[in-house]
């Protein structure tokens, strides 16, 4: 599946939304891509990860667990998973970081896998990973459907993608006039739990 297929989907499941968004990171977009949407029916959110899990074991190989940042990689993990034949779990946001509870353990050098939904920046990501090390994981890679950062997001390990797109974000301070003029809508999840 290429990047061109990957957003159908998103124009399919109207998912793929214009106007002037406040993304999780904090960045402005004119361009949303609302994974929630695409993710409601299963059989689209099997498609794609089922790709991406294509993607995934071509990249690393054999992964025994599959770890995603709660809450917007939980869905995308749980399935990149099940066509792995891997276990899942998840990490939870615990003030200022991540952390894995409900259970959630790893053996010591255990390789793990970080999946996450779509990468603006990397930050859950690079949360996501952090809490992985701390438990005793070994990352061996990160892949996400959607790279919205066109490659330039450091994750900390490599990542692979089954869309890679160059969506422009900035920092509020640095807006484009036309999207300033355009009221801000906060539609991401950082922040809720």
């Amino acid at each position: 599946m290429d990047s061109e297929a990957v957003l159908e989907e998103f124009r399919a499941a109207g998912a793929l939304l214009e106007g002037h968004f406040v993304l999780s990171s904090g960045l402005h977009s004119a361009l949303y891509l609302q994974k929630s949407l695409v993710l409601m029916e299963p059989s689209r959110a099997e498609r794609l990860c089922r790709a991406l899990a294509e993607k995934v074991r071509a990249a690393f190989g054999e992964i025994p667990t599959v770890a995603s940042p709660a809450v917007g990689g939980i869905i995308v993990g749980y399935e990149t998973a099940r066509h792995l034949g891997a276990r899942f779990i998840f990490a939870e946001r615990d003030r200022d970081h991540m952390q894995f509870r409900r259970g959630f353990a790893m053996k010591p050098g255990e390789k793990v896998v970080m999946i996450e939904d779509i990468v603006t920046t990397g930050l859950s990501s690079r949360e996501c990973i952090a809490a992985i090390r701390e438990a005793g994981g070994e990352v061996a890679g990160a892949g996400c459907l959607v790279d919205r950062s066109g490659g330039r997001a450091d994750v900390g390990v490599p990542l692979v993608s089954l869309a890679r797109l160059d969506i422009p974000a900035y920092p509020p301070e640095a807006l484009p006039p036309e999207l300033a003029a355009i009221p801000a809508q906060k539609p991401g999840s950082r922040g809720l739990n």
